[in-house]
């Protein structure tokens, strides 16, 4: 059955009309694969063309809009006229006119937890890049080191006058090249962009953590909030986020005799099913087993409260760094490393996918080591 292809019009705002193409029967939409009847051209005449310029306007449009009717009526019924190569490259163009700002929010609607976060921010940064529209034909080396160029400037959303860090910028940026790797891969762009691009450089940020004495300090100070005490102490025994230790029941918890206590999890952040050993200790503070979907730390909620009762125990145990309770993961990290566990062996357990993100903490423990090394001085 052969498709009829119609030029058609349609009435737009400020005395214009659209012109659009017709097919019967529908053909399956680009995107979607559902039937259609129409595809919008992006071009338009004027109604009541009012001088010379707007009457030749409509001319050319017009006659622009009868030859893509006719590729298409060649390209839906007469296919053999085209050779593959062709045909491949009226696909890509087709493709290059769908939209990336609404590709990228699609893509940030299947990421899920803290990963969610940060790419609904850069989507944000995206938009008002862009003012919300952007074709993929329109993406070019060029335009990606503007994008860039843009985030290393850009005001913060937490302050008018402060600019995105360095380390946020990259993270939103990588955003932005994901989505531009999984384009090519799905077909949008002719060629791998995303490679073409260079990324902003990471700046090294200072990690906290806290020394063993420090830790027994803890666990000798009282807590207004007796949970999040031993939580706190909990994720410095596993290097366990927050996230990960809200979410803990007690069907992830194993016990295999003669090889002790195991966490089977799934990463809030990354995703990756990991199977953790744990010890004695860490195993006491989850106090009695409870139900399979019953939560080992019943009543854990993430708020400024509870944050608030965090940073008086620790002050009242003498410390003063800056500690939130993510610097006990880092504590983890720290101390299996000081005790001499390998670098790898510490990657496994914190369920980094790359050994260069365990590779900072290697460079805590140089610094540490320098710093005993001035300790002793003679009088020479």
């Amino acid at each position: 059955m052969t498709t009829k292809v119609t030029l058609r019009q349609k009435p737009i705002s400020k005395g214009r009309k659209s012109l659009y193409l017709d097919f019967y029967p529908p053909i399956p939409h680009p995107e979607n694969g559902e039937p259609t009847r129409r595809e919008f051209l992006g071009i338009y005449i004027f109604e009541k063309p009012k001088s010379l310029t707007e009457k030749e306007h409509n001319k050319q449009t017009t006659l622009l809009g009868e030859q893509i009717k006719q590729k298409r009526e060649n390209q839906l019924n007469k296919p053999e006229i085209y050779t593959d190569y062709e045909k491949e490259q009226l696909k890509l163009k087709e493709k290059g006119q769908q939209d990336f700002v609404a590709y990228f929010k699609k893509l940030t609607a299947k990421r899920y937890g803290s990963n969610h976060d940060n790419w609904v921010s850069a989507y944000h940064y995206l938009v008002d890049f862009t003012k919300g529209s952007l074709k993929f034909a329109e993406l070019d080396q060029p335009f990606c080191n503007d994008f860039k160029d843009y985030l290393m400037t850009a005001k913060s959303s937490r302050s008018d006058k402060e600019t995105l860090s360095q380390n946020t910028a990259l993270s939103y940026f990588n955003k932005f090249k994901a989505a531009l790797k999984q384009g090519f891969n799905d077909g949008f762009l002719p060629y791998d962009l995303n490679a073409k691009v260079a990324s902003i450089k990471p700046l090294e940020t200072h990690r906290n953590y806290l020394t063993l004495e420090e830790l027994n300090r803890l666990v000798q100070t009282e807590c207004r909030s007796p949970l999040m005490k031993k939580v706190a102490l909990f994720s410095a025994l596993t290097g366990l986020r927050f996230s990960d230790i809200q979410n803990l029941t007690w069907s992830k918890i194993e016990a295999i005799e003669g090889q002790g206590y195991f966490i089977q999890f799934s990463q809030q952040k990354t995703k990756g099913t990991e199977v953790l050993p744990i010890s004695q200790q860490a195993y006491g503070l989850m106090g009695e087993r409870g139900e399979a979907d019953q939560k080992v730390f019943t009543g854990l909620k993430y708020s400024a409260y509870e944050n608030g009762h965090l940073k008086d125990w620790i002050l009242n145990a003498g410390i003063t760094k800056e500690i939130t309770f993510h610097c006990f993961r880092h504590t983890y990290a720290v101390l299996q490393l000081s005790s001499g566990t390998d670098i790898y062996t510490v990657s496994k357990l914190l369920g980094h996918r790359e050994l260069k993100t365990t590779q900072i903490y290697a460079k805590i423990i140089d610094q540490t080591k320098r710093s005993a090394a001035d300790k002793i001085k003679l009088d020479l």
